[in-house]
């Protein structure tokens, strides 16, 4: 028995509900899958996740296999589409990083007496996460990387929390009459 033919057959059982087929494909393709994305990628911890969002993928569009067609061409293609959302995410979710990483800092409001808030009441209204975050980087002047270890959260996680409260902070000072809008800059 050729051994396309082998992978044909357990692919038609699959999709018959045999989850033993499903498990003797998962062990039989799983490590050259894995080969695969670890190519493609320096980190295998990213390639186990890309294998396990492979096989759960062809579970859920197994019906779209077509009996009799070579299972590794369909197989392979499930797992480029994987592979090619992955790096889409990857580089979406840095060019916000990058783009939060540019972003100039909250204008000073102009000084008048008697009208400015305290900073216990700006920040307030702020989730805890948020205010946290911002005491951290503002108050006591630590680095994102820092406030990041501080919080056991990625530094995406701490730049997208202080974005959001620089912004609800803005929001206030606005309706209060002492938003000066955003910092200008180049475009």
């Amino acid at each position: 028995m050729h051994p396309d033919s082998d992978l044909e057959a357990l692919m038609a059982l699959y999709q018959e509900g045999d989850f033993t087929a499903a498990t003797a494909l998962v062990r039989r393709l799983s490590p050259q899958l894995h080969r695969f994305f670890v190519i493609q990628f320096a980190s295998r911890r990213e390639a186990d996740d890309l294998l396990q969002e492979t096989w759960l993928r062809i579970h859920q569009v197994r019906h779209t296999y077509r009996a009799g067609e070579p299972v590794l061409p369909w197989l392979y293609a499930i797992a480029r589409h994987i592979r090619v959302d992955h790096y889409r995410k990857a580089r979406r979710t840095a060019a916000r990083e990058e783009s939060l990483e540019r972003m100039p800092e909250a204008a000073a409001p102009p000084v008048a007496p008697g009208r400015i808030p305290d900073l216990a009441t700006l920040l307030a209204p702020l989730p805890a996460s948020q205010r946290e975050v911002i005491e951290m980087l503002k108050i006591a002047g630590m680095s994102l990387e820092e406030v990041a270890r501080a919080t056991s959260s990625s530094v995406g996680s701490v730049k997208q929390k202080a974005h959001r409260a620089y912004e609800r902070l803005r929001e206030r000072l606005s309706a209060v009459g002492l938003g000066a809008g955003r910092a200008g800059g180049p475009s």
